[in-house]
């Protein structure tokens, strides 16, 4: 189960299970020009996987949790 918590200017949080995560905005660029209700329609693929259908964009939760083990930018 995942939900969206809130909203703000420079991300969203998201709860999965028991465990909330920030997506910043500046990290996920495909959710910038996202509405309000695309951001909310995430699906949840346990054991790991958030995935927005409508936005075909999706994010390991791992990314989230350690996202210094996940550079978003090749080196």
């Amino acid at each position: 189960m995942c939900n969206v918590t809130s909203i703000y200017d420079l991300g969203f949080w998201i709860l999965v299970e028991d465990k909330e995560y920030f997506v910043p905005f500046s990290d996920y660029p495909g959710f910038m020009d996202s509405s309000v209700n695309q951001i909310l329609a995430v699906h949840f693929s346990p054991p790991s996987q958030l995935y927005w259908k409508e936005l075909d964009l999706d994010i390991e939760l791992a990314a989230l949790a350690n996202p210094e083990s996940f550079p978003l930018v090749f080196k």
